[in-house]
């Protein structure tokens, strides 16, 4: 049995994480911990735990985390990963940071969008980026995996075959996304969040400044083989989770059909086994991948602009967090990749 940490089991990705853990055959859930004064009951803060976990949430100990672990998932605020990463990773760990720590290439990259000196860069060289579809292999042999954020894997998912068989002139992609209200986090308590003001609303945010997008516009680049900017604006709706993203390009050359793209991106995800790709005229919603580790993705050419839409949805705590954390386990310690993820969408 791999023995597995999770530092900040209590926000909404760590328990979305120990909820998956839970029916998990390989794994002990050996360590779980958070930023709190004295103990508690997983069940007492997370009473969807009750009757399938009995385990006490600890007040962090870095020395008991790694007597105990293998593995260790660090579900923390952008800062703290950086700080305390290189602790597990020299005590023989494997880590997995679901915060934006390590998913910039650029030290540099990173102060700019987050306001702060990155502590670690010598651990940004050794991360690997965890977004299984492209890079599975590399994964699998990472002792440091940079978990993707929610926007960029919907958004990348969308857009990867597109760009990797030069269907789309990269300078002319727009990334259109709206996100549940739990991307937010747990402990968020701005009144954007408060009932009265996001129910029957939908908003956009961050326009043009959300940090997600550096972090879009590296892997695209790398998928394109070239730099790249998009503009990516993301909008708040009044659920508590999934993203649809809606993704627009200019198409390379002309006489290009729905079906020859869904052709494409069914040889493209033939490995991936958490990605749908649906029929032409068939397009996705956030309802049928809710709770799951799914990807849906929809296509259509505009033959009038000679565009394409490509359309994905998500549930922002799974496929767009804890369930990708997840599958970058399975393939770091050897297991089948859907262990403990084959499940489908919760309906209705």
């Amino acid at each position: 049995m791999v023995r597995v940490g999770i530092v900040g089991a209590l926000g909404y990705g760590g328990a979305e994480l120990v909820r998956i853990l839970v029916r998990h055959p390989e794994i002990e859930l050996a360590y779980l911990s958070s930023e709190l004064e004295k103990p508690v009951r997983m069940s007492d803060l997370l009473p969807n735990l009750r009757g399938a976990l009995d385990a006490e949430c600890e007040v962090y100990d870095p020395k008991v985390a790694v007597e105990r672990c293998d593995v260790v998932f660090i579900g923390q605020h952008p800062g703290w990963a950086m700080k305390h990463a290189g602790r597990f990773l020299k005590a023989g760990l494997r880590v997995i940071d679901l915060s934006a720590d390590f998913r910039l290439r650029s030290p540099g990259e990173y102060e700019k969008w987050y306001g702060t000196p990155h502590d670690s860069p010598d651990l940004i060289e050794q991360a690997v980026y965890g977004l299984p579809e492209l890079y599975r292999d590399a994964i699998a042999d990472a002792r440091l995996v940079a978990n993707p954020g929610c926007y960029p894997t919907g958004a990348i998912l969308a857009l990867a075959p597109l760009l990797k068989e030069k269907v789309v002139d990269p300078d002319t992609i727009v990334i259109d996304s709206k996100s549940g209200v739990s991307g937010a986090g747990r402990s968020s308590v701005r009144l954007d969040f408060h009932f009265p003001e996001l129910n029957e609303s939908v908003r956009a945010y961050n326009v043009g400044v959300h940090k997600h997008t550096p972090e879009i516009e590296q892997e695209l680049g790398r998928i394109a083989g070239r730099p790249l900017t998009v503009l990516f604006t993301p909008h708040l709706i009044p659920v508590n989770r999934g993203i649809l993203t809606t993704a627009y390009g200019g198409l390379l050359g002309s006489g290009w059909t729905t079906d020859e793209l869904v052709r494409r991106y069914r040889d493209f995800y033939h490995r991936a086994r958490f990605v749908s790709i649906l029929d032409p005229e068939v397009y996705p919603v956030t309802k049928s991948v809710l709770g799951s580790n799914y990807c849906q993705i929809g296509l259509k050419v505009d033959e009038r602009t000679n565009r394409v839409v490509a359309l994905s949805v998500i549930d922002n705590l799974g496929k767009g967090m804890s369930g990708t954390a997840v599958q970058n386990m399975n393939l770091m310690c050897g297991f089948p990749e859907e262990t403990a993820l084959d499940q489908p969408g919760v309906f209705p």
